[in-house]
């Protein structure tokens, strides 16, 4: 779904030309000629002849991410996905008439979660590995967060869930400031991620670690979806002073800080949640659970070779997430078991977000 109420706060990522024009097929921009079609859902406003040192795995892998990320269908929010999402929605207040960007929004789960609130939710990412929720439901920009298409002081709130840890320090400098560019004067904005910071629990934490470590070697489950997400984890915010910095050079200034200390999280997530994939994950039918390819066609792989086929670890716990979500379609005793879950995670936040580690939510202002 692409809402008419984006076109008047578009501009040209390429020229950043506000003549623009729009047919049925594309936006067009008067200044330097280049055409954004229109793609099933989405509109491609990446900007033209763009020359980037660095390009993120997600575009660079997308069809082989597809395999794995098993991204089209949504569950509800719970577990850790909940936790951000209850917090995001708590920090930021939504307002009937907010016109909203999730910046790097991924699947745009959050963006989905939240659009019922807002007036206008804008989802932008330069990978097209969105939900079909999103796709239904939500305004969709295939874009880099370099060169936003968005004219200045467009939208009055923006989030980026899970993205800074994943640039080098000359992009976060140009993602905070493209994002401080096209939000309002008074706009906030909600990042969560993580530094190189331990918690001071972090010994009591690593319990729940080395339990799952001893399951891995019992070769009851394994973390390598885990581990291949996260593989391209740059953390080049190393610290909170290095994270306060960056919010300042882009003119941000902080409102208020979570820090998310994971005992009660860490135990879910090493241990809990991972026994239930691999009771769950055990495979039943052969050739079940196959993820569909990208929405993007260009991107997606060819129908000659098909989806590649995960590897074992990472199918059993797709095969688990399915599995789970079948269940979730009704709110019964699993759904209430998994709030319950969710709400303990939580409790991390009540009673340690104040006390510094790696892990943070982080509310800031535009100046």
């Amino acid at each position: 779904m692409i809402s008419k109420q984006l076109f008047p706060i578009l501009q040209c990522p390429t020229c950043r030309s506000r003549d623009l024009f729009i047919t049925a097929e594309a936006v067009h921009c008067g200044s330097c000629a280049t055409h954004y079609p229109f793609h099933a859902g989405y509109v491609d406003l990446m900007p033209r002849d763009a020359q980037y040192d660095y390009v993120s795995k997600y575009v660079t892998d997308e069809a082989e991410l597809a395999a794995e990320l098993d991204y089209r269908e949504l569950a509800p929010p719970l577990l850790a996905a909940g936790v951000r999402d209850r917090t995001l929605r708590r920090l930021m207040h939504w307002l009937p008439g907010d016109v909203v960007l999730d910046n790097g929004c991924g699947t745009a789960k959050h963006a989905v979660w939240n659009a019922a609130h807002v007036r206008m939710m804008v989802g932008s990412d330069p990978a097209t590995l969105f939900a079909d929720a999103a796709v239904e439901r939500i305004t969709l920009a295939q874009a880099d967060s370099r060169s936003l298409p968005f004219a200045d002081n467009s939208f009055d709130k923006a989030f980026a869930i899970d993205i800074l840890e994943h640039f080098p320090l000359p992009v976060i400098d140009q993602y905070l400031a493209e994002t401080a560019r096209v939000l309002r004067p008074g706009g906030r904005m909600l990042a969560f991620s993580n530094t190189r910071e331990m918690s001071p629990i972090q010994p009591l934490i690593n319990v729940s670690r080395r339990i799952g470590r001893l399951m891995v070697r019992a070769g009851v489950y394994d973390f390598e979806r885990e581990a291949r997400r996260k593989s391209d984890h740059v953390k080049a915010l190393e610290n909170w002073e290095d994270v306060l910095a960056a919010f300042q050079r882009a003119g941000l200034r902080p409102v208020k800080v979570i820090f998310w200390n994971s005992l009660f999280t860490t135990f879910v997530e090493h241990v809990l949640m991972k026994l239930g994939e691999a009771a769950l994950g055990r495979k039943q039918h052969a050739g079940r659970g196959q993820p569909a390819a990208p929405h993007n066609g260009n991107n997606a792989q060819s129908a000659d070779h098909g989806p590649q086929p995960a590897a074992d670890g990472t199918a059993r716990e797709i095969r688990a997430r399915q599995r789970m979500r079948a269940r979730l379609q009704t709110r019964g005793s699993v759904y209430y078991a998994l709030m319950a879950v969710t709400l303990l995670m939580e409790l991390d936040l009540w009673l340690f977000g104040w006390m510094r580690c790696g892990s943070y939510f982080i509310l800031v202002e535009k100046q």
